[in-house]
Parts: structure tokens; sequence; C-alpha cells
């Protein structure tokens, strides 16, 4: 990593040397030309910027980048980012996964990092799908969809990311579309500059098992001006909304992150204990 060239210049400073090697038309090249975008106009220092992923086709997203990576195991990529940003507060951390991965193996770790406000970004990559292993149905997979592994349909419901991150309090939510790059290298650098979790629920299709392109383009829209992203309940109408899919930001707050939580007690600590003064610590429970 020594020779990252830490002030970028082009999108061509941020690529790293290896190829993507998804499907013709996937998704997912609209959400890594977004990252590459973002880091471009936010000058992300890179040295400095991580990215972690999950399993599944969005899993290899991290090496095509001269960003740090770590490409975790199933379901983790949450609690990873976690513990990545609070060992060392100063980087920026950027956790990308499928909505398998995050909703299904991954699903009980998504309450926790809302609840802990960690200052991160999450990008959900959302094709409605196990597209690695096929194309069986994912915890999003809508009943209107037939896929090859699913001739029939699914017989369950289906998830709304959207709706459970609103329901989990997440401090920053959004939507985006991979066939809306502009918009969506937009909402990245909202959710990067946002202080605190944020999450962004990025529609990615599946040209192979779930190609979702038309019907998306039939129905989303941009979420309208006048919306007040303070407003829980106008964003919980919003996804609610029959027939359209919304994009956009529905929702942000400005409640303290875990980090700055974390800060104010350890100083309030040293304050009352005296900085270093462990044994005075360890006295207080003796």
């Amino acid at each position: 990593m020594a020779n990252i060239n830490t002030h970028v210049q082009s999108v061509a400073d941020i690529k790293s040397k290896v190829n993507p090697v998804w499907c013709p038309g996937c998704g997912d090249f609209g959400v890594l030309s977004a990252i590459y975008r973002a880091c471009l106009t936010m000058d992300l220092d890179l040295k400095n910027t991580v990215i972690v992923s999950g399993i599944g086709c969005s899993g290899r997203l991290p090496i095509f980048t001269k960003c740090y990576g770590f490409h975790g195991v199933h379901g983790r990529v949450l609690p990873t980012a976690t513990g990545i940003k609070l060992a060392n507060p100063n980087l920026e951390v950027i956790a990308v996964g499928g909505d398998g991965d995050g909703l299904a193996i991954g699903g009980g770790h998504f309450p926790h990092a809302a609840r802990r406000n960690v200052d991160m970004t999450y990008i959900m990559m959302d094709n409605s799908t196990y597209g690695l292993t096929k194309g069986q149905g994912s915890p999003t997979t809508s009943p209107d969809f037939h896929l090859k592994a699913l001739p029939y349909g699914v017989q369950e419901e289906n998830l709304n990311p959207v709706a459970l991150s609103l329901a989990y309090d997440v401090s920053f939510v959004a939507r985006a579309f991979s066939g809306a790059i502009d918009q969506m290298t937009d909402l990245f650098i909202k959710a990067i500059k946002h202080k605190g979790f944020s999450f962004v629920h990025s529609i990615s299709p599946c040209t192979v098992f779930n190609d979702t392109y038309k019907y998306y383009r039939e129905r989303i829209v941009n979420i309208p001006e006048e919306h007040d992203v303070h407003n829980k309940k106008s964003a919980l109408d919003l996804w609610q909304v029959k027939g359209k899919v919304y994009l956009g930001v529905f929702f942000e707050s400005g409640r303290e992150d875990l980090g700055s939580t974390l800060k104010n007690l350890s100083q309030s600590v040293q304050s009352k204990s005296g900085k270093g003064s462990i044994d005075k610590l360890f006295d207080q429970f003796i």
C-alpha cells in the first residue's frame, strides 16, 4: 500500500489492477462506479479509507479499488466494519453487501448497527436474488418476481430494506438505483458525510437470474423536493406508496454517534479519576 497516490486526481487513481468479474449489465458495476466517483469528488484519502464486504457477488468489490479492503464471511459485514471504525475512528469506513448477506444470515446485525449509530456507511446492493448461487429467492424477492430457480415465484412476503432501516431508527436512510449513477453518487457522498450510521439501499439488478431493470424503470420516481428528511412519519408514508419506488434521502437525524459517545465517556472518567491513573480507577471497584 506504500505506492498509493493519496491525492486522487481521476477515477484511474482509485481503480486497482484487478478488473471486475461480474456478468455484463450487472447493477454492481453502477455501484462500483458511483463509489469511484464519490471518492474522487470528496478527495478521500485512500490509505485512510476501508471498504468492508460480505459474501455474494458484491463481496469482491473491495479488491477493485486501491482502498484498504476486508472481505468478510457470511453476514458479518456490519460487525466487522464496526470494529474497524471503533478501533481507528480516523478511518472512513464503507460497508458493502448484498440483500441476502444483510437481511438473511446477517439480519440480526442490522438493528444493532442502527442503535449503536457508528459513524460509517452501509451500502446494500439489492438484486432480490442469490445470484452467486444461481438464482434462489432472497429476503427481498417480491412475489411478483419469477426467478429461474423459482418458476412459480416465492410464497413469502418480501422484506423492505428502507422500511426496516426506518423502523430501526437508522440516522440516515436513502435509496439509489444503479441505472441512475449520477444520483447514486450524490447519495453516497451525502451518506459518507453524515455523522453516524448511514444506510443506502442500492437497487442493483441481476441481469442473469433476476433482471428487474424494466420493472424498476417503470416505477422509480424521485422523492418530492418538498419532503422533510427530518420527518420520520413522512418517510414512512413514502415507502408504503403502492406502485412507486422512491429514490433519494428518506430520513436523516443528528443524534450522537457511538464514537463521540465513547470519547465523551472517556474524557468524563479521566476528569474524575485523573488521566493515566489506572490504579485510582481500579480503587473505585474495590
